[in-house]
């Protein structure tokens, strides 16, 4: 049995996630922002233990990494925004846009730094960031730009944490979902969210120190930087 913390498991893929792994007996830990979320996460994975923050809150994250006592196996760190309606070169919501940096760039980055103690205390240590394939320098497009954005650094991150943790054995890769019926991905995306998961979760528990610095997708298969 290993532990896994998941981080924004309110819904969605991160609210999967907690269901399958608590369902199959691992032990989990699940973060959520508010107390809709925990509601949620306990209707789906009443066996998770639940934390509650906001990935942009510095205090509220410490906090709850104080709360956790055992070695972390696995840390993925979920929790992410679509950003404002006006995200076009063009166009800019630039305050909207500097939070959604906060949440889906530097929220993961400041969990990674108060949870790394226990992670480093696993005997094998993964970190998994949920990117998207539109955080590719490599793809076109012009929609979704602020997105866009925050997803490549989200990757340029977890390619400077591979490289700082590589030798403490700790593996970090930047993980694409797919393009998921969530709210987020819409009624329309091509992929169910327990197959997302399903394979999230296989290709999670196949990393070895060999796959740290990938950029792939929830089959395992590699993405362009």
């Amino acid at each position: 049995m290993s532990h896994w913390l998941i981080v924004g498991a309110s819904r969605g893929i991160g609210l999967e996630t907690a269901r399958q792994l608590s369902a199959r007996g691992e032990r989990v830990t699940a973060s959520v922002r508010s107390a809709a979320g925990l509601a949620a996460l306990k209707a789906a994975a009443p066996q998770a233990a639940p934390l509650q923050f906001d990935v942009r809150n510095e205090a509220e994250i410490e906090a709850a990494a104080a709360q956790v006592s055992d070695p972390i196996d696995v840390l993925i760190a979920n929790a992410g925004a679509y950003g404002p309606q006006r995200q076009s070169s063009t166009d800019m919501d630039f305050e909207g846009t500097l939070d959604l940096l906060s949440i889906n760039t530097l929220g993961p980055l400041r969990v990674v730094q108060a949870f790394l103690p226990l992670v480093k205390r696993s005997a094998h240590p993964r970190i998994v960031l949920m990117t998207s394939r539109l955080g590719s320098m490599s793809l076109g497009g012009t929609v979704n730009v602020a997105y866009r954005v925050s997803k490549a650094g989200l990757n340029k991150i977890a390619q400077c944490l591979a490289d700082d943790l590589k030798a403490e054995g700790v593996i970090v890769v930047a993980l694409s979902p797919g393009r998921v019926r969530t709210d987020m991905g819409g009624p329309n995306a091509p992929l169910d969210v327990r197959d997302s998961v399903a394979g999230i979760i296989r290709t999670v528990e196949s990393l070895t120190l060999v796959d740290t610095r990938r950029y792939l997708d929830y089959r395992g298969e590699e993405l362009p930087w």
